[in-house]
Order: structure tokens, then sequence, then C-alpha cells
């Protein structure tokens, strides 16, 4: 186990990057619950990998997302609706992570849905450099479905009731006020935290971890590099 500040962090993430050799691109999983910071961490780590040249591409699961009225034909707060429903694997595979893997042509789109219309999407193809790296975040990425599509594998473990109160607080401050808390309460309580312990107990996604960071602490991370 190491602690050290985000630039510490980004540091040791970037040497875990820059050491596993591919033919194609490295495909990175960012994966934790919601509300661990798993974006954030991406976006640092893009920075920091840009600023030594890479080539990265930045895609998230949520433009992976199926539409509204299948996410949601179990219930709005349904955890297996969440864990089984919401997201369109067949297609980040199609698109995204077999172009970019062992074979692939490289010819990519990074987006298939749009959360806010609630419509798809279909953005330009785009081919990746053979040397790109591929940052993608979200949740149950290391499930048996999507396991042996990433070259480096990166948990964010926050406590689920930290997740909690950092949803509570995103959520005032996207409201700009305390309106609309009782939802994600109860979101997190029925839906989100139950969808989690379901994929912990089925996929045990930390055992699956080359990476693990413990970002209870934003300042002042600890992290855990494994052997798989």
């Amino acid at each position: 186990m190491n602690q050290g500040s985000r630039g510490d962090l980004m540091g040791r993430l970037a040497e875990a990057t820059e050491s596993v050799t591919t033919t194609h691109p490295l495909r990175v999983a960012i994966d934790g619950p919601p509300a661990a910071g798993k974006t954030t961490l991406a976006d640092e780590l893009a920075a920091v990998l840009r600023a030594q040249g890479h080539d990265i591409i930045r895609a998230t699961i949520d433009d992976f997302l199926f539409p509204r009225a299948h996410r949601y034909r179990r219930g709005q707060y349904s955890a297996e609706g969440c864990y089984f429903d919401a997201h369109d694997h067949d297609a980040l595979c199609r698109v995204l992570l077999d172009p970019l893997g062992p074979g692939g042509d490289r010819r990519f789109q990074q987006a298939v849905y749009d959360r806010d219309t609630d419509t798809p999407l279909s953005p330009p193809v785009t081919t990746a450099p053979a040397d790109a790296v591929l940052l993608f975040d979200g949740v149950f990425l290391l499930r048996p479905e999507l396991i042996d599509r990433w070259d480096l594998r990166i948990f964010v473990s926050v406590p689920f009731e930290r997740t909690v109160d950092r949803a509570r607080i995103r959520g005032t401050a996207l409201a700009g006020s305390a309106a609309g808390t009782t939802d994600i309460e109860r979101s997190w309580r029925n839906r989100y935290i139950p969808s989690q312990q379901l994929y912990f107990a089925t996929a045990r996604p930390t055992d699956h971890a080359d990476i693990i960071v413990y970002n209870d602490e934003l300042h002042r991370p600890s992290w855990e590099v494994r052997s798989n």
C-alpha cells in the first residue's frame, strides 16, 4: 500500500500505463462505484499522459447506455435493472473495445447514445494510432462480459456511505439548492448501492484489478499495485 499526493498517484498510474506493452491501442478501464471519482481521475491521468506525448482517447460508460425505457423497465429504483439493463455492452465492444483490441482495425466510435436527449448517436468513425491510450471510466467494467477487453484495470474504491455524501453535495451544487436530495438518497439506497453489492458478489471486481485506488481522501489517496 502506498499513499501520497494526487501528483504522486498520477505519476504512478502513468508509469503503470507505460509499462504495459501491446501491439494495439492500450485499453484502460477505470472502474468503481458512482461518485467514487472515476471521471476526475481519468481526466487527470489523461492530462498527464498527453503532456508526455501520448495520444489519448477519452470515453465513458454513460455514452453507452440503453434508452431510458429499457434502463428502467424493472422500475426506476431497481438494483437488478441498474446492473443488467443499463449499459449496451455489445455496442461498446463492437464500436470501441474490439476495434482497438488485438486484430482490430483501430476504426472506432466513442459513443452510441446521448443521455440528455435519450436518443442514439452515431459520431464519425475515427482511426486511432497503434500507440494510442483509451481511458474509459464507468461502473461495472470488470464484469465477465468485459473483463478480457482491458489491458490495464484500475478500480477506484470509496466506501458506499462516502459516495452517498458526495452525491448529495454534487446534486445540491448542480440544482443550486437542497431540492432533490431525497430522490438522490433513494436512488443510492435502493438502486446504486445494491447494484454495486450485486456486482461485488457476482463479479468480484477488486480481485481482477491491477491497481486499486483508495479515493476516500481526494488530496491524499492511497493505492495498491497488484499482480494479476
